[in-house]
């Protein structure tokens, strides 16, 4: 079945169900199991989640250029989620700072900042590869992490 969330609710949102969903699992099981190895884990399946959902990104959209990547950020923008600086765009390169991220914002107001990187943030590189393998995402800081921006590079390799 077709996951059409993004479409329907946006990312934003659908984040704040999830988050409001596994900060609560994530409290259960570190009792049993232990904090750092419960977050592995979910790093771990969140991270082979996003690959999928990549795929699935560049079938729906019917291609994996960085023009279709690009127009698929529409669904992380939904509701002004981000604020986005250009820096560069071409056929080999597409590259932009975020400046404002809701995303962030929304794990602070939840009072779980330590599970927005695992949750949203670990996505990326993994959803990139699964939605083209010759796109590389170079980011050395986020706004999650208490950056100033975060700094999204994705080149076209070979």
């Amino acid at each position: 079945m077709e996951d059409r969330l993004n479409v329907t609710i946006g990312v934003l949102t659908r984040r704040e169900i999830e988050a409001r969903l596994v900060a609560p699992l994530v409290e259960a099981l570190e009792k049993e199991f232990g904090r750092d190895k419960i977050l592995c884990v979910i790093r771990k399946a969140v991270v082979e989640i996003a690959r999928r959902q990549g795929q699935d990104l560049s079938r729906a959209i019917g291609g994996n250029s960085l023009r279709h990547f690009r127009d698929s950020l529409v669904h992380w923008t939904r509701d002004d989620a981000l604020s986005i600086e250009l820096i560069e765009e071409s056929e080999q390169a597409f590259a932009f700072n975020v400046t404002r991220c809701r995303y962030a914002e929304m794990y602070r107001d939840l009072g779980i900042p330590e599970l927005g990187p695992i949750l949203s943030c670990s996505r990326d590189f993994a959803l990139i590869e699964g939605f083209n393998p010759r796109i590389q995402l170079t980011r050395t800081q986020t706004l999650m992490e208490g950056a100033h921006f975060c700094d999204f590079r994705y080149r076209l390799e070979g």
